[in-house]
């Protein structure tokens, strides 16, 4: 079969793709394809593997008529038409789980340098800024027994919650369409509804899905609602969050500080202007981004493709209802 990746992935997924006997083609460039060129490839080949951030809308799926199955290196799945692709009868599957604990420890890592502006007094040495000890300058803020509050409590926010319990014995609510009987047992956690969840938590890490229903979830209105003292966390996906509203929120004080692993858009323009707010981390969407992590991604999003070519369903399937 010919299976057509997007992106070089880890050798792991390809060698494990290879040793079944398949023919492998790689965009390997780190310029995204075009929608035009995208279709392209995927008429020449059976499968495809996304191991970036390539959209597949209506359109690719009706002018690959010999697409048998998509499988995305990733959990989440916005970038694909999912209705289009059951409409033609392609299965689409994703890598949850793996990256769960290399998630949540990015989270941490905001919450902590966010909390103490680790960004800020790192750039203050490169610009010559560090004078000497000045005991009332760029303080920080502590976060034992806080409240952390979670958008989106599955997998990943489960870990982070249960890292910032053991850590700093933060009190753990959390905001989703359904409880979560496990968080609530093991680590105490509370559900609470959306509004409670803006004006209780100290720290507030989004951890859910984008979609029609969240994309801007948080938002000029949200921002006034929360405590002017909270942290905002974002490392799900950057259209969860109105980046401007954000800026302004934070200039005029209404937050104490924010934490971003993914943007809208990205990349991330240089001279965006949240990079020079004190009281802000970004990073360029790490969260997965540990070898342990993104092997194991490329050897499930590749598993799944080989289930499916076996003729077989693929385990991690977001569209079961493709199959009979």
């Amino acid at each position: 079969m010919k299976i057509f990746i997007t992106k070089r992935i880890p050798q792991k997924g390809i060698d494990l793709l290879k040793a079944a006997g398949h023919e492998i083609a790689i965009h390997d460039s780190p310029t995204p394809l075009s929608p035009a060129e995208l279709i392209q490839s995927g008429q020449q080949c059976d499968y495809v593997l996304n191991g970036g951030m390539q959209k597949f809308d209506a359109d690719f799926f009706r002018s690959c008529p010999n697409l048998k199955a998509l499988s995305l290196m990733s959990v989440g799945y916005d970038n694909v038409d999912i209705r289009a692709a059951t409409q033609y009868g392609i299965p689409v599957s994703n890598t949850p789980g793996v990256l769960s604990g290399a998630t949540a420890d990015v989270a941490f890592l905001l919450m902590l340098a966010v909390s103490r502006k680790a960004f800020f007094n790192h750039k203050q040495i490169l610009q010559g800024k560090w004078k000497g000890f000045d005991p009332t300058a760029h303080l920080g803020i502590e976060l034992n027994n806080k409240t952390l509050g979670i958008y989106g409590l599955g997998r990943i926010g489960f870990e982070f919650a249960r890292k910032a319990r053991a850590a700093y014995n933060m009190e753990i609510i959390y905001y989703n369409r359904r409880r979560n009987l496990e968080a609530e047992q093991v680590l105490g956690a509370r559900y609470v509804n959306f509004d409670d969840l803006l004006t209780r938590s100290d720290v507030l890490s989004i951890h859910a899905a984008l979609t029609a229903e969240t994309a801007n979830r948080f938002n000029q209105d949200t921002f006034k609602r929360m405590k002017n003292s909270a942290i905002l966390i974002n490392t799900a996906r950057g259209g969860l969050v109105k980046e401007d509203d954000l800026a302004r929120a934070l200039c005029v004080g209404e937050l104490w500080g924010a934490g971003l692993d993914v943007t809208n858009p990205e990349p991330m323009a240089a001279d965006d202007p949240l990079l020079n707010l004190e009281n802000v981390c970004i990073l360029p969407h790490i969260g997965s981004a540990t070898v342990e992590t993104r092997d194991n991604m490329a050897l499930m999003a590749a598993s799944n493709l080989l289930a499916a070519i076996k003729g077989e369903r693929m385990p991690q399937t977001i569209n079961p209802e493709v199959y009979p």
